[in-house]
């Protein structure tokens, strides 16, 4: 069950200038509950943000780049190569970025969306949600806090 996760807010922004726009510590607590002991697929760009393998994940990076090293990392050409040496795990993760999304979304079976409710400046988004191929399964809404500035909701969606 390959798995998109992503973060978006309610005009499908992503990030600006390599970078998350917001702070939303609820997210970043799910997501590494979410892909502990996974394949975490992501785009160069997207690791070099990160900057390091994260922790109890195995970091598929996928580049045109043919002579790209990051230690601790699989380095792979194209998603149809990091879905193939991540085969072993039922549920590899789709993390990012925009491309990577974009390229994928076709492939993924489930999505796990944090959806913000607000919108914001960016200069990534994520593409659109398709109703007619997407079915929503799951949602928890969850207002603002000290922690968490903005209104969010964990949605799960199963491809119809």
């Amino acid at each position: 069950m390959t798995t998109i996760i992503a973060a978006i807010a309610e005009n499908n922004a992503l990030g600006k200038d390599n970078d998350l726009i917001w702070h939303l510590p609820a997210d970043l607590i799910r997501f590494r509950k979410t892909t502990t002991g996974h394949h975490i697929i992501m785009g160069r760009n997207t690791y070099e943000s990160i900057g390091k393998p994260l922790p109890n994940r195995t970091t598929v990076i996928i580049t045109r780049n043919k002579n790209y090293t990051a230690e601790g990392c699989i380095i792979v050409n194209s998603i149809s190569e990091a879905l193939e040496v991540a085969k072993s795990d039922e549920t590899p993760f789709i993390i990012g970025g925009a491309q990577i999304y974009k390229d994928a979304i076709e492939l993924a079976d489930q999505l796990d969306i944090t959806e913000v409710h607000h919108t914001f400046d960016a200069d990534v988004y994520f593409p659109e949600i398709d109703k007619n191929i997407w079915e929503e399964t799951k949602r928890e809404n969850f207002n603002p806090d000290d922690k968490n500035k903005y209104s969010y909701s964990f949605v799960s969606y199963r491809k119809k």
